[in-house]
Protein backbone atom coordinates (compact mmCIF):
# COMPACT_ATOMS: atom_id res chain seq x y z
CA UNK A 1 0.00 0.00 0.00
CA UNK A 2 1.29 3.66 -0.44
CA UNK A 3 0.74 6.13 1.97
CA UNK A 4 -0.61 9.71 1.75
CA UNK A 5 1.80 12.25 1.18
CA UNK A 6 2.31 14.93 4.46
CA UNK A 7 2.52 18.33 2.03
CA UNK A 8 2.05 18.83 -1.43
CA UNK A 9 -0.32 18.32 -4.73
CA UNK A 10 -0.71 14.74 -3.59
CA UNK A 11 -2.13 15.82 -0.12
CA UNK A 12 -5.48 15.40 -1.43
CA UNK A 13 -5.35 12.05 -3.27
CA UNK A 14 -7.02 9.29 -2.05
CA UNK A 15 -5.21 6.54 -0.85
CA UNK A 16 -4.68 4.14 -4.25
CA UNK A 17 -4.15 0.67 -3.72
CA UNK A 18 -0.24 -0.26 -6.53
CA UNK A 19 -1.35 -2.71 -8.65
CA UNK A 20 0.80 -5.38 -7.45
CA UNK A 21 -1.35 -5.28 -4.15
CA UNK A 22 -4.22 -6.17 -6.18
CA UNK A 23 -2.50 -9.02 -8.33
CA UNK A 24 -3.13 -12.57 -7.61
CA UNK A 25 0.34 -15.18 -7.20
CA UNK A 26 1.65 -15.90 -10.21
CA UNK A 27 1.42 -19.49 -9.60
CA UNK A 28 -2.55 -18.97 -9.45
CA UNK A 29 -2.83 -16.09 -12.31
CA UNK A 30 -1.50 -18.42 -14.47
CA UNK A 31 -4.51 -21.09 -14.85
CA UNK A 32 -6.83 -18.17 -14.63
CA UNK A 33 -5.17 -16.97 -17.53
CA UNK A 34 -4.79 -20.16 -19.77
CA UNK A 35 -8.14 -21.36 -18.81
CA UNK A 36 -10.35 -18.65 -19.51
CA UNK A 37 -8.30 -16.39 -21.92
CA UNK A 38 -9.36 -13.22 -20.55
CA UNK A 39 -7.81 -10.08 -18.61
CA UNK A 40 -9.31 -8.10 -16.18
CA UNK A 41 -9.44 -4.28 -15.42
CA UNK A 42 -8.04 -2.91 -11.97
CA UNK A 43 -10.54 -0.65 -10.69
CA UNK A 44 -10.48 0.36 -6.73
CA UNK A 45 -14.35 1.03 -6.74
CA UNK A 46 -15.76 -1.97 -8.52
CA UNK A 47 -15.21 -5.83 -8.58
CA UNK A 48 -12.38 -6.94 -11.38
CA UNK A 49 -14.97 -7.31 -14.24
CA UNK A 50 -13.98 -9.99 -17.46
CA UNK A 51 -12.62 -8.22 -20.64
CA UNK A 52 -12.31 -10.25 -23.91
CA UNK A 53 -9.05 -10.34 -25.54
CA UNK A 54 -8.76 -8.97 -28.87
CA UNK A 55 -8.37 -11.89 -31.73
CA UNK A 56 -4.93 -10.75 -32.36
CA UNK A 57 -3.84 -11.25 -28.61
CA UNK A 58 -5.43 -14.43 -27.81
CA UNK A 59 -2.96 -17.59 -27.16
CA UNK A 60 -2.81 -19.74 -30.03
CA UNK A 61 -5.33 -23.04 -30.15
CA UNK A 62 -2.99 -25.50 -28.50
CA UNK A 63 -1.60 -28.24 -31.93
CA UNK A 64 -3.80 -31.45 -32.03
CA UNK A 65 -3.24 -34.26 -30.33
CA UNK A 66 -1.70 -36.33 -33.25
CA UNK A 67 1.21 -33.93 -33.72
CA UNK A 68 3.87 -35.02 -31.96
CA UNK A 69 6.44 -33.66 -34.06
CA UNK A 70 5.97 -30.09 -34.11
CA UNK A 71 9.02 -28.36 -35.59
CA UNK A 72 9.46 -25.97 -32.65
CA UNK A 73 12.61 -27.28 -31.02
CA UNK A 74 10.73 -27.71 -27.80
CA UNK A 75 11.95 -31.41 -26.35
CA UNK A 76 9.08 -33.21 -25.01
CA UNK A 77 9.12 -37.09 -23.75
CA UNK A 78 5.67 -38.31 -25.35
CA UNK A 79 4.41 -41.54 -25.77
CA UNK A 80 3.74 -42.92 -29.13
CA UNK A 81 0.89 -44.49 -30.42
CA UNK A 82 1.12 -48.25 -31.86
CA UNK A 83 2.26 -48.68 -34.75
CA UNK A 84 0.28 -50.36 -38.19
CA UNK A 85 -0.04 -54.10 -37.57
CA UNK A 86 1.67 -54.66 -40.80
CA UNK A 87 4.91 -52.49 -38.80
CA UNK A 88 5.53 -54.54 -35.98
CA UNK A 89 8.57 -56.67 -34.95
CA UNK A 90 9.72 -58.67 -32.64
CA UNK A 91 7.98 -59.01 -29.48
CA UNK A 92 5.19 -56.43 -30.89
CA UNK A 93 4.39 -58.50 -34.03
CA UNK A 94 4.35 -62.02 -32.03
CA UNK A 95 2.05 -60.32 -29.76
CA UNK A 96 -0.25 -59.33 -32.72
CA UNK A 97 -3.32 -61.11 -33.84
CA UNK A 98 -2.06 -64.25 -35.31
CA UNK A 99 1.17 -62.35 -36.63
CA UNK A 100 -0.06 -62.25 -40.28
CA UNK A 101 -3.13 -60.49 -41.22
CA UNK A 102 -4.93 -63.31 -43.66
CA UNK A 103 -4.21 -63.02 -47.62
CA UNK A 104 -7.09 -62.38 -49.84
CA UNK A 105 -7.37 -63.66 -52.80
CA UNK A 106 -10.16 -64.71 -55.99
CA UNK A 107 -10.80 -68.49 -56.06
CA UNK A 108 -9.02 -68.09 -59.12
CA UNK A 109 -5.83 -66.95 -58.32
CA UNK A 110 -5.88 -69.60 -55.55
CA UNK A 111 -5.97 -72.46 -58.07
CA UNK A 112 -2.86 -71.42 -59.93
CA UNK A 113 -1.52 -70.92 -56.63
CA UNK A 114 -2.65 -74.62 -56.20
CA UNK A 115 -1.40 -76.08 -59.53
CA UNK A 116 1.87 -75.07 -58.92
CA UNK A 117 2.25 -76.85 -55.26
CA UNK A 118 0.76 -80.04 -57.62
CA UNK A 119 3.43 -80.01 -60.35
CA UNK A 120 6.01 -78.83 -57.80
CA UNK A 121 7.17 -75.58 -60.05
CA UNK A 122 8.18 -72.13 -59.09
CA UNK A 123 5.08 -69.68 -59.05
CA UNK A 124 6.16 -66.47 -61.12
CA UNK A 125 3.71 -63.58 -59.66
CA UNK A 126 3.47 -60.73 -61.71
CA UNK A 127 1.59 -57.38 -61.46
CA UNK A 128 1.52 -53.72 -60.44
CA UNK A 129 3.55 -52.30 -57.35
CA UNK A 130 1.53 -53.02 -54.26
CA UNK A 131 -0.89 -55.88 -55.39
CA UNK A 132 0.12 -58.76 -52.90
CA UNK A 133 3.13 -60.41 -54.71
CA UNK A 134 5.43 -60.68 -52.06
CA UNK A 135 2.67 -61.55 -49.23
CA UNK A 136 1.46 -64.14 -51.15
CA UNK A 137 4.80 -66.23 -50.39
CA UNK A 138 3.69 -65.16 -46.35
CA UNK A 139 0.10 -66.49 -46.98
CA UNK A 140 1.04 -69.91 -48.74
CA UNK A 141 3.90 -70.63 -45.80
CA UNK A 142 1.40 -69.47 -43.17
CA UNK A 143 -1.60 -72.01 -44.43
CA UNK A 144 0.07 -74.78 -44.97
CA UNK A 145 2.08 -74.33 -41.90
CA UNK A 146 5.75 -74.56 -43.87
CA UNK A 147 7.45 -72.28 -41.13
CA UNK A 148 9.37 -68.82 -42.21
CA UNK A 149 10.02 -68.19 -45.47
CA UNK A 150 13.24 -67.58 -46.91
CA UNK A 151 13.69 -64.01 -48.68
CA UNK A 152 16.28 -63.83 -51.47
CA UNK A 153 15.86 -59.88 -52.74
CA UNK A 154 17.33 -59.82 -55.95
CA UNK A 155 18.88 -56.71 -57.25
CA UNK A 156 21.50 -55.93 -60.31
CA UNK A 157 24.53 -57.31 -58.35
CA UNK A 158 23.13 -60.63 -56.81
CA UNK A 159 23.98 -64.10 -58.25
CA UNK A 160 23.05 -67.79 -57.73
CA UNK A 161 26.37 -68.19 -55.84
CA UNK A 162 25.53 -66.13 -53.10
CA UNK A 163 22.21 -67.20 -52.71
CA UNK A 164 23.28 -71.22 -52.55
CA UNK A 165 26.18 -70.29 -50.35
CA UNK A 166 29.29 -68.05 -48.93
CA UNK A 167 32.39 -69.19 -48.23
CA UNK A 168 34.90 -67.17 -45.85
CA UNK A 169 38.03 -68.19 -47.71
CA UNK A 170 40.48 -65.39 -45.90
CA UNK A 171 38.99 -65.68 -42.31
CA UNK A 172 39.60 -70.01 -42.79
CA UNK A 173 42.77 -69.11 -43.60
CA UNK A 174 43.70 -66.42 -40.79
CA UNK A 175 41.97 -69.07 -38.24
CA UNK A 176 43.79 -72.08 -39.46
CA UNK A 177 47.15 -70.26 -39.31
CA UNK A 178 46.76 -69.26 -35.98
CA UNK A 179 45.45 -72.24 -34.77
CA UNK A 180 48.64 -74.02 -35.99
CA UNK A 181 51.18 -71.53 -34.33
CA UNK A 182 49.24 -72.05 -31.40
CA UNK A 183 49.26 -76.00 -31.25
CA UNK A 184 45.75 -76.16 -31.26
CA UNK A 185 43.38 -77.99 -33.64
CA UNK A 186 42.44 -76.73 -37.43
CA UNK A 187 38.68 -75.30 -37.24
CA UNK A 188 36.26 -76.83 -39.04
CA UNK A 189 35.75 -75.75 -42.52
CA UNK A 190 31.78 -76.08 -42.06
CA UNK A 191 32.27 -73.21 -39.65
CA UNK A 192 33.24 -70.79 -42.10
CA UNK A 193 30.27 -70.75 -44.67
CA UNK A 194 26.47 -70.30 -44.37
CA UNK A 195 24.22 -71.18 -47.02
CA UNK A 196 21.99 -68.79 -48.58
CA UNK A 197 17.78 -68.63 -48.73
CA UNK A 198 18.27 -71.26 -51.90
CA UNK A 199 20.40 -73.35 -50.57
CA UNK A 200 18.66 -73.29 -47.14
CA UNK A 201 15.25 -74.30 -49.30
CA UNK A 202 17.48 -77.01 -50.88
CA UNK A 203 17.85 -78.62 -47.90
CA UNK A 204 16.15 -82.28 -46.69
CA UNK A 205 13.36 -82.48 -44.74
CA UNK A 206 10.28 -83.77 -44.16
CA UNK A 207 8.05 -80.86 -45.29
CA UNK A 208 8.86 -78.49 -48.09
CA UNK A 209 10.13 -75.08 -47.56
CA UNK A 210 8.98 -71.71 -49.17
CA UNK A 211 11.41 -69.79 -51.06
CA UNK A 212 10.64 -66.24 -52.06
CA UNK A 213 12.71 -64.65 -55.27
CA UNK A 214 11.20 -60.99 -55.14
CA UNK A 215 11.81 -58.76 -58.18
CA UNK A 216 13.54 -61.42 -60.28
CA UNK A 217 13.32 -58.92 -62.97
CA UNK A 218 15.63 -56.37 -61.66
CA UNK A 219 18.42 -58.87 -61.69
CA UNK A 220 21.23 -59.76 -64.46
CA UNK A 221 19.88 -60.57 -67.44
CA UNK A 222 21.49 -64.41 -67.41
CA UNK A 223 20.50 -65.06 -63.68
CA UNK A 224 16.71 -66.42 -64.91
CA UNK A 225 19.13 -69.07 -67.02
CA UNK A 226 21.40 -69.81 -63.95
CA UNK A 227 18.18 -71.11 -62.08
CA UNK A 228 17.36 -73.38 -64.67
CA UNK A 229 19.24 -76.34 -63.46
CA UNK A 230 18.91 -75.53 -60.17
CA UNK A 231 15.22 -75.59 -60.05
CA UNK A 232 15.49 -79.08 -62.92
CA UNK A 233 17.40 -80.96 -60.71
CA UNK A 234 16.88 -80.02 -57.36
CA UNK A 235 20.23 -80.13 -56.19
CA UNK A 236 23.53 -78.33 -56.12
CA UNK A 237 27.46 -78.52 -55.02
CA UNK A 238 29.79 -76.96 -52.37
CA UNK A 239 33.03 -77.51 -54.44
CA UNK A 240 35.14 -76.76 -51.63
CA UNK A 241 33.88 -79.24 -49.41
CA UNK A 242 33.33 -82.13 -52.40
CA UNK A 243 37.44 -81.48 -52.52
CA UNK A 244 37.46 -83.00 -49.11
CA UNK A 245 35.12 -85.45 -49.18
CA UNK A 246 37.82 -88.39 -48.59
CA UNK A 247 38.79 -86.68 -45.59
CA UNK A 248 35.23 -85.35 -44.64
CA UNK A 249 32.38 -87.28 -46.08
CA UNK A 250 30.03 -85.16 -43.84
CA UNK A 251 30.61 -81.83 -42.38
CA UNK A 252 27.82 -79.70 -40.48
CA UNK A 253 26.92 -76.24 -42.27
CA UNK A 254 25.07 -73.72 -40.80
CA UNK A 255 21.78 -72.50 -42.80
CA UNK A 256 20.35 -69.29 -43.49
CA UNK A 257 17.96 -70.18 -39.82
CA UNK A 258 19.13 -69.17 -36.61
CA UNK A 259 20.91 -72.13 -34.52
CA UNK A 260 20.09 -74.73 -37.26
CA UNK A 261 22.85 -76.47 -39.18
CA UNK A 262 22.57 -78.78 -42.37
CA UNK A 263 25.15 -81.78 -42.65
CA UNK A 264 26.33 -81.64 -46.28
CA UNK A 265 27.13 -85.40 -47.59
CA UNK A 266 29.88 -85.44 -50.26
CA UNK A 267 29.75 -81.53 -50.94
CA UNK A 268 25.96 -81.94 -52.69
CA UNK A 269 23.12 -80.65 -51.12
CA UNK A 270 19.63 -82.31 -52.65
CA UNK A 271 16.39 -81.44 -51.55
CA UNK A 272 13.80 -84.63 -50.50
CA UNK A 273 10.84 -81.95 -51.79
CA UNK A 274 11.38 -79.61 -53.57
CA UNK A 275 10.38 -76.09 -52.07
CA UNK A 276 7.47 -73.94 -52.46
CA UNK A 277 9.18 -70.88 -55.01
CA UNK A 278 7.43 -68.27 -55.47
CA UNK A 279 8.98 -65.50 -57.54
CA UNK A 280 7.94 -61.96 -58.55
CA UNK A 281 8.05 -59.51 -61.05
CA UNK A 282 6.98 -55.98 -61.61
CA UNK A 283 7.28 -56.46 -65.51
CA UNK A 284 10.23 -54.84 -65.99
CA UNK A 285 12.01 -57.18 -68.61
CA UNK A 286 10.91 -60.18 -70.45
CA UNK A 287 12.25 -63.47 -69.25
CA UNK A 288 13.47 -66.56 -71.51
CA UNK A 289 10.89 -69.20 -73.10
CA UNK A 290 12.99 -71.95 -71.54
CA UNK A 291 12.41 -70.43 -67.84
CA UNK A 292 8.68 -69.26 -68.20
CA UNK A 293 7.79 -72.87 -69.65
CA UNK A 294 9.23 -74.22 -66.14
CA UNK A 295 7.28 -71.79 -64.28
CA UNK A 296 3.35 -71.33 -63.32
CA UNK A 297 2.44 -67.88 -63.90
CA UNK A 298 -0.07 -65.91 -62.23
CA UNK A 299 -1.23 -62.34 -62.92
CA UNK A 300 -2.26 -60.25 -60.10
CA UNK A 301 -4.47 -57.43 -61.14
CA UNK A 302 -5.50 -54.38 -58.62
CA UNK A 303 -7.78 -55.27 -56.27
CA UNK A 304 -11.59 -53.52 -56.57
CA UNK A 305 -13.61 -51.72 -54.17
CA UNK A 306 -15.46 -54.61 -53.32
CA UNK A 307 -11.75 -56.33 -52.30
CA UNK A 308 -10.05 -53.06 -51.15
CA UNK A 309 -12.64 -52.89 -48.42
CA UNK A 310 -12.08 -56.63 -47.57
CA UNK A 311 -8.64 -55.67 -47.45
CA UNK A 312 -8.85 -53.09 -45.02
CA UNK A 313 -11.08 -54.80 -42.45
CA UNK A 314 -9.10 -57.67 -42.89
CA UNK A 315 -5.93 -55.41 -41.54
CA UNK A 316 -7.43 -53.01 -39.61
CA UNK A 317 -10.85 -54.14 -38.16
CA UNK A 318 -14.39 -53.82 -39.41
CA UNK A 319 -14.60 -50.38 -37.27
CA UNK A 320 -12.04 -48.90 -39.88
CA UNK A 321 -14.59 -48.75 -42.67
CA UNK A 322 -16.54 -46.23 -40.74
CA UNK A 323 -13.76 -44.19 -41.26
CA UNK A 324 -13.14 -45.30 -44.89
CA UNK A 325 -15.51 -43.93 -47.91
CA UNK A 326 -13.75 -40.53 -48.64
CA UNK A 327 -10.42 -41.99 -48.55
CA UNK A 328 -11.52 -45.05 -50.50
CA UNK A 329 -13.17 -42.72 -53.52
CA UNK A 330 -10.00 -40.39 -53.27
CA UNK A 331 -7.26 -43.55 -53.64
CA UNK A 332 -9.74 -44.81 -56.93
CA UNK A 333 -9.89 -41.50 -58.76
CA UNK A 334 -6.09 -40.94 -58.07
CA UNK A 335 -5.13 -45.16 -58.98
CA UNK A 336 -3.47 -45.66 -62.09
CA UNK A 337 -1.74 -48.38 -63.41
CA UNK A 338 2.03 -47.72 -61.18
CA UNK A 339 0.64 -44.48 -59.53
CA UNK A 340 -0.70 -45.95 -56.49
CA UNK A 341 -0.69 -49.13 -54.15
CA UNK A 342 -3.13 -50.86 -52.01
CA UNK A 343 -0.82 -50.11 -48.95
CA UNK A 344 -0.83 -46.54 -49.35
CA UNK A 345 -4.88 -46.57 -48.60
CA UNK A 346 -4.02 -48.93 -45.63
CA UNK A 347 -1.91 -45.74 -44.22
CA UNK A 348 -4.29 -43.44 -44.70
CA UNK A 349 -7.25 -45.12 -42.67
CA UNK A 350 -4.97 -46.15 -40.34
CA UNK A 351 -4.05 -42.43 -39.67
CA UNK A 352 -7.34 -41.50 -39.90
CA UNK A 353 -8.57 -44.46 -37.29
CA UNK A 354 -6.10 -42.80 -35.14
CA UNK A 355 -7.55 -39.38 -35.01
CA UNK A 356 -4.73 -37.97 -37.72
CA UNK A 357 -6.17 -35.22 -39.58
CA UNK A 358 -5.51 -36.00 -43.37
CA UNK A 359 -7.32 -32.70 -44.55
CA UNK A 360 -4.41 -31.07 -43.30
CA UNK A 361 -2.56 -29.26 -46.14
CA UNK A 362 -0.83 -31.88 -48.35
CA UNK A 363 -0.89 -34.69 -45.86
CA UNK A 364 -3.22 -36.67 -47.96
CA UNK A 365 -1.08 -35.89 -51.29
CA UNK A 366 1.91 -37.63 -49.01
CA UNK A 367 0.02 -40.36 -48.13
CA UNK A 368 -1.30 -40.99 -51.17
CA UNK A 369 1.41 -39.99 -53.64
CA UNK A 370 2.23 -41.63 -56.80
CA UNK A 371 4.36 -44.09 -57.48
CA UNK A 372 6.44 -43.36 -60.98
CA UNK A 373 7.71 -40.47 -62.18
CA UNK A 374 10.82 -38.15 -61.07
CA UNK A 375 10.41 -38.02 -57.22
Amino acid sequence: MTARNSGGADDDEELAASPDDLALPPERMAPLEEEFSIEYRQDARTSPSPVPRPPEERAPAPPAAWRLFRGDGVTRRLPLPSAPPWRRFGTARAGGRGGHPPYLVSPHHADVVNAALHLRRPLLVTGQPGTGKSSLAQAVAQELDLGEVLRWSVNSRSTVQEALYRYDAVGRLRETTMSRDRGRPEPDIGSFMRLGPLGTALVPGPRPRVLLVDELDKGDVDLPNDLLTIFEEGEFEIPELSRLSDEQPEVRVPTLRIDEQAIVVRGRVMCDEFPVVVITSNGERDFPPAFLRRCVRLELPPPDEERLRAIVTAHLGEDALREVDDLLQAFLRRRAPGELATDQLLNAVFLRSGGVDLDADGLLDAVLHRLSGTV
